[in-house]
């Protein structure tokens, strides 16, 4: 049985497809399916994806102020933004506490990218989270 970890792992996923312009919001469930992630972790994997693009704007606009002046958007690995983007949302729109959010993005960041990303990826969401607070 698939964990939520995995789940979070999969949506990242699909964030970074649909960066590249793969239209995963009409093949997540196949996509989940996959992966054997079904039933409860499914539509929790779902609504994480739907939550995200829902407020993408107010994520990416997040993010964009908390990064050094020496940081561009645009220059961010597409798998690193995913995982923003993805951390973002639990932190400023569900009542995960901040500190899981914090951890599954960067448990995360270890299994996808690279180690500078995992502090770089910490440090970004620490500190939106401490901003909402």
């Amino acid at each position: 049985m698939a964990t939520r970890t995995q789940a979070r792992t999969a949506v990242v996923q699909m964030l970074y497809a649909l960066d590249l312009g793969n239209d995963m919001s009409t093949q997540a469930r196949e996509y989940l399916e996959e992966r054997k992630i079904k039933g409860q972790k499914a539509e929790f994997a779902i609504n994480l994806l739907n939550g995200v693009l829902e407020n993408i704007e107010k994520i990416d606009e997040a993010i964009k102020s908390h990064l050094s002046k020496d940081w561009e958007f645009d220059r961010l690995d597409n798998v690193d933004k995913a995982i923003l983007r993805l951390g973002v949302y639990e932190i400023l729109f569900t009542d995960l506490p901040y500190q899981v959010a914090i951890n599954e993005s960067v448990e995360i960041a270890k299994l996808l990218s690279s180690e500078n990303s995992t502090r770089f990826i910490n440090g970004i969401l620490d500190r939106i989270a401490k901003d909402k607070n």
